[in-house]
């Protein structure tokens, strides 16, 4: 039999939620948690769009090049009236913030509490931070009207696939994705043919992406989308007595 001296870890909400059933009072508490993030992210979202979210590396230095491409990505979102939203964090995310901002665009971060990597950038106009993955996702696709996907690691993969998957199965329409830097994904690329050959997801799965490395031809793609495809809504006013700013 094997026994073990060390003691058991201190687990965050998430851990604790996902390592199986808890009795019903915890289980509902925990659930009142998540509506309440829903209800704060809701409530800021409301006033920020219309949005272009930019996923990518945390892990990327200011000298590195897709900082700069990003940078460049966000600067030209911003100066065709779109709000720039990111995860928040440095890296491909900072740059595309701080394109924002050079230009004097608007910027939105939806950061996740993580152990290591993800401080927030200080290129935010708006910050939310939650605690939970699968609430800041939901938050980050309602307000979207496009994601550009830049070299990452397993969170942008796993945005860029769900994402896919919303689109191939039909609950979000004519959503437009970018990838950048296409030396980087060639391999991806390659796995998404090779599975559209064995008959796992169709061809026209992968051409509703668009591959480029130009910043100019990434927004033209996306703001004709936007122009074809949405009636981009009205910026609401926030109401005092509600607590809104």
């Amino acid at each position: 039999m094997l026994t073990t001296n060390s003691k058991k870890p201190i687990l965050n909400q998430e851990q604790q939620f996902l390592e199986g059933p808890h009795s019903r009072g915890r289980e509902f508490i925990f659930t009142l948690k998540v509506v309440g993030q829903f209800i704060k992210a809701f409530r800021t979202m409301h006033f920020v769009g219309p949005c272009v979210t930019v996923f990518g590396s945390a892990r990327l230095k200011e000298d590195h090049p897709d900082y700069q491409l990003s940078l460049k990505v966000g600067e030209e979102i911003a100066n065709r009236g779109l709000t720039v939203m990111t995860g928040g964090g440095p890296g491909i995310m900072e740059a595309a913030n701080r394109g924002a901002k050079n230009v004097n665009g608007h910027s939105v971060g939806c950061n996740i509490k993580l152990p290591f990597e993800q401080q927030p950038n200080p290129y935010l106009d708006t910050y939310l931070l939650f605690d939970h993955f699968f609430v800041r996702k939901v938050v980050l696709v309602k307000y979207s009207y496009a994601f550009v996907i830049l070299p990452g690691g397993f969170g942008t993969l796993d945005e860029l696939f769900e994402t896919m998957t919303l689109i191939q199965t039909e609950r979000i329409h004519n959503f437009p994705v970018v990838i950048m830097n296409k030396e980087f994904h060639q391999t991806l690329i390659a796995h998404m043919k090779n599975m559209a050959q064995n008959g796992l997801i169709s061809m026209n799965d992968i051409d509703r992406i668009f591959f480029t490395d130009d910043p100019i031809q990434a927004v033209d793609h996306i703001e004709s989308y936007i122009k074809k495809n949405y009636k981009i809504k009205r910026k609401w006013k926030p109401i005092w007595w509600f607590g809104e700013k």
